[in-house]
């Protein structure tokens, strides 16, 4: 049932068209004679972060490297925040992690970037300037629990910021309204109710929080909306393991 609702819901999903949340790749397929391919020379530029497939199969990015500030709050689990810290530091991104559970982000800090430091770990309130800039751009993610402190480092041009509740706290709402993005995870009855009347979901969308699968999210800026499936690769899932919503 679960599988049924998350997929029939993100087929249902429109084109992509805003800028400020997921959005697809913009570059159209290429073609070239195979004896040309020793000539090809191919930059690699910021598309965005995959984040997962919609339900038509289509891959959803997020573009977290913008010449503005960029706030993103996922209301859901520990290990899609950590897909998402492994992707962008895949882009090139240098991702800070501000954490009062330093344990559970050690090996995957220690084990990205094969021993170089392009995911750092660092105590809440204790993130020092980072200094992004277009050429070296940041991510930061504060794991800081239910109630997470304003933050010493915020969000500015090349550094984008992702907040991870576990679960609806007080300062949720607060945090929904100001973020570009949300992306909610399976939640409870009560906690969809109040989701979403903060992000003026509908009663389908509403209904169908509690019942998501594991690595399921619902993805909302502005009007926009869009169900995305997280699966992780196979160097992920022997670094994190099987998706999951419960820490």
């Amino acid at each position: 049932m679960r599988g049924r609702t998350a997929t029939g819901a993100a087929g249902a999903a429109g084109p992509v068209r805003g800028a400020r949340g997921l959005f697809r790749s913009r570059h159209a397929g290429h073609f070239l004679p195979a004896d040309h391919l020793s000539a090809l020379s191919m930059p690699v530029g910021d598309d965005g972060v995959v984040i997962g497939d919609d339900g038509q199969g289509r891959p959803q990015m997020i573009g977290f490297h913008r010449a503005t500030p960029y706030d993103v709050l996922l209301i859901g689990g520990l290990w899609t925040a950590q897909v998402l810290a492994l992707r962008a530091a895949g882009t090139g991104a240098r991702v800070a992690v501000e954490t009062g559970r330093a344990r559970e982000w050690t090996t995957l800090a220690q084990t990205a970037g094969a021993g170089l430091e392009c995911i750092t770990l660092h105590e809440v309130g204790r993130v020092p300037p980072l200094g992004a800039t277009v050429s070296s751009p940041v991510v930061v993610v504060r794991d800081c629990g239910m109630r997470p402190p304003r933050g010493r480092v915020v969000s500015s041009p090349w550094q984008s910021v992702l907040t991870l509740l576990p679960y609806l706290s007080p300062v949720a709402p607060r945090l929904m309204r100001a973020a570009s993005l949300v992306g909610v995870q399976r939640v409870s009855p009560q906690e969809s109710e109040e989701i979403g009347r903060v992000l003026g979901l509908t009663r389908m969308e509403t209904e169908a929080l509690p019942t998501l699968a594991d690595g399921v999210t619902l993805w909302c800026a502005g009007r926009e909306r869009h169900w995305v499936v997280t699966a992780p690769t196979d160097a992920e899932s022997g670094l994190l393991g099987v998706p999951r919503r419960m820490d």
